[in-house]
This record gives structure tokens, sequence and C-alpha cells, in this order.
């Protein structure tokens, strides 16, 4: 399911869509630029949209608190990578402030939704199947999605 909104409102309506569609990976991504000129990389107003990318986090985490049942990629080119972790998300961009691929949140999403829910993923493993590796996207360690059966 793909949703298309501005990032400025993805916090207002990102309960709604969770109680609807009720995920357990979503992808909160967008567009997102660090600029010099505003400040420090750890100021968040230097960010185009790190910001809206954080208070949409925070809602997604009002609604589901487990980074196992509830997994949150999210960020952009250039995002603030510490402050969108420290919100809540599984993954984000960008650890070195890097444009990443606009598929490299895909990737992440694919890599999760295929990953035994019984173990942790091998963070390493998944992130350096991203264009730009650790530069680009950081996680933190997760459970898989996958429910295997037998017979399959």
């Amino acid at each position: 399911m793909g949703i298309n909104e501005t990032e400025e409102n993805v916090p207002l309506y990102i309960k709604d869509w969770l109680e609807e569609y009720n995920p357990n990976i979503i992808v909160i991504t967008g567009h997102d630029a660090y600029y010099k000129k505003k400040g420090s990389q750890n100021n968040i107003s230097a960010y185009k949209n790190s910001n809206n990318f954080v208070k949409a986090i925070k809602e997604a985490r009002k609604f589901e608190k487990s980074h196992d049942k509830l997994i949150i990629i999210a960020g952009a080119c250039q995002s603030d990578y510490e402050e969108l972790i420290k919100a809540g998300a599984n993954f984000a961009s960008s650890p070195k402030r890097v444009n990443i691929h606009a598929l490299d949140p895909a990737i992440i999403a694919t890599k999760m939704s295929l990953s035994d829910v019984r173990k942790d993923i091998d963070l390493k493993d998944i992130i350096e199947n991203t264009k730009y590796g650790k530069n680009g996207i950081g996680g933190v360690i997760t459970k898989g999605t996958m429910y295997t059966g037998y017979p399959r």
C-alpha cells in the first residue's frame, strides 16, 4: 500500500492510516536536505523535513511502541539520522548526511518482510544491500516479520 502525502501532513494522518491498514512495516520518506547555513547537524531546524519525519515516527510509536511489532523505516536524503532513531525508527537515513537512493527504504522493507520473525536480523547484511550502505542508512537490531510453516 502506498500513500502519497506531503511531508508536513504525514504526522497528522499517520495514526488514521495505521488504524485502517494495520501494517507491521511502514516507510516514512519523501524529500529532505541539510542546510549548513541554518545550523549544525545537531540542530533539527537545519533540515528541510527531518522534523516532520520525527513527528510522524512519534505518532506511530504512540500507536505501537514495540520495535518488533511495527518496523519503522524513516528519512530521506541527508536526514537527521540520530533524531529519527531517537524518535523510535528501526531504520533511518542518513548517518553521513548523504543522498540516498530512492529504493533504499524499499530494500530495507523487503528484507525485513522476508526475515524470520523468530530471529534478529543481520543488521550489517541488510544495510550493505542498499546503494550507500552504512553511510546512507543505519538502524537497530530488529526481528523480521515472516512466519514460516511446515510443510510449505
